[in-house]
């Protein structure tokens, strides 16, 4: 028996899909970039939406369209290429960057300027442990995170928003040199290091599961569901980011010599309210870098369950909130440095397999355009996290757009062409042989 979600059901579900989303990277990220941005703001916020809303609100739309998460959408690939590609978007937005990272941002705003001392180990442990627990009855997180966290999350994000856009501490700065040349551009990838792309491919899959748990399990109603949950959670993040960025577009005087987004948000929150504005500060922070953390660990474990059935669930989590909580303590700003080469190099494969689901039906050899198209993003993104990663790229500027960061795209744009026109169906009789 199908079950129906009631309006206040629906709208959790969208506000936990917000909060999913809205986590470390989407906090530290927009005020930097609105403080290299100043006057060029607008431009380059557009860009920073593309990548860090658009892109993920089609890649929740793609992942209901394919009736599943990163494993179903690149189910035309050899099956060890497609557990291949997806346990590495698992592990990029787990262990290995995206979940620290929400344990580290949690730390750096909403306990470090309260402390004289240093006890990021300590709270590495006490933020995952608390991680752990949440994430181990993943049927309650629609109950946990959409009905209580979030909305006091997004009251708190409100009033910031409100007194940024009514009474800001400054006048938009001046662009520096790359926002003043390509500020769309640049904010088109800053917006990769929200990591949101590769966190629809696998919250797509969760919000999934917390439909069928609630008893939905007609395929209209769970593409319905998931849609309208997107939605919200990209109206959320795109006022979300906006405020950000008009707050460290109009930082540079305040924040003077500030070298991150998390410096930027804690200097000017202090500036516009004082003591009780870091407080409800870290509040927002904690709060939503708990939540994402969540969804990151669940959705991971949730994986390597349906890849391995017999390995148990709560062993699974907690084995992986023990491996985030150990990275966490390498740094925030080490991290961000070694996770920006990967996401240049994957983003673009993530990307074209969302196009590629999308086109699916009009593709005659889907096996064939897979690999075609999947290998070029890959191969020319590489090239580019190559140089972002600052070896001597000299010899490939000759590609179109690789200045700029975006080699993969005309290529990949291209082949894509080429698997719709020119990759014929297989024969019914030669496919029936093969398999034989």
């Amino acid at each position: 028996m199908n079950n129906r979600l009631s309006s206040l059901d629906i709208l959790s579900l969208g506000l936990m899909t917000f909060a999913f989303f809205l986590g470390a990277g989407n906090i530290i990220f927009p005020p930097l970039a609105g403080a290299h941005a100043g006057a060029e703001m607008v431009p380059a916020m557009l860009g920073f939406l593309a990548t860090a809303v658009g892109l993920p609100l089609l890649t929740l739309i793609a992942v209901a369209k394919a009736g599943g998460g990163i494993s179903t959408m690149a189910k035309h690939l050899p099956v060890s290429l497609a557990t291949t590609l997806a346990l590495a978007v698992y592990i990029i937005i787990g262990p290995s960057f995206a979940t620290p990272r929400t344990g580290l941002v949690a730390y750096e705003i909403g306990i470090k300027p309260f402390i004289e001392q240093d006890y990021l180990a300590l709270f590495s442990v006490v933020f995952f442990a608390l991680v752990a627990w949440l994430s181990i009855k993943p049927g309650k997180l629609l109950d946990y995170v959409g009905k209580f966290i979030t909305p006091l999350l997004v009251l708190l994000l409100l009033a910031l928003a409100v007194a940024v856009f009514m009474a800001p501490l400054g006048e938009l700065g001046t662009p520096n040199a790359d926002y003043a040349n390509d500020a769309f551009v640049k904010g088109f990838l800053e917006g990769y290091n929200t990591m949101d792309t590769f966190g629809a491919l696998v919250f797509g899959m969760l919000i999934v599961n917390v439909l069928t748990g609630k008893g939905v399990t007609a395929k209209s109603y769970i593409y319905k569901y998931l849609i309208i949950a997107g939605c919200i959670a990209a109206a959320g993040l795109a006022f979300v980011y906006i405020s950000l960025f008009y707050l460290g577009a109009t930082s540079q005087v305040i924040a003077a010599g500030a070298q991150s987004g998390s410096d930027i948000l804690t200097i000017y929150v202090f500036g516009m309210f004082e003591e009780r504005g870091t407080y409800a500060l870290a509040a927002v922070v904690v709060m939503a870098c708990l939540t994402t953390a969540v969804g990151l660990v669940s959705a991971m474990t949730a994986f390597l369950t349906k890849l391995k059935p017999n390995w148990n669930y709560t062993y699974l989590v907690l084995i992986n909130c023990v491996v985030c909580a150990l990275v966490t303590n390498v740094g925030l700003t080490q991290l961000i440095t070694l996770s920006i080469p990967v996401l240049f190099a994957v983003y673009p494969v993530a990307i074209a397999l969302i196009a590629l689901t999308f086109v699916q039906e009009k593709l005659g050899n889907k096996g064939l355009s897979y690999k075609f198209v999947l290998s070029i993003a890959l191969m020319f993104g590489v090239l580019d996290g190559l140089k972002v990663a600052g070896l001597d790229m000299h010899a490939f500027n000759f590609l179109p757009l690789f200045d700029k960061g975006l080699a993969w795209l005309l290529p990949t744009a291209v082949a894509l062409v080429i698997a719709l026109l020119a990759f014929k169906k297989v024969p019914c009789q030669k496919a029936a042989l093969s398999r034989a």
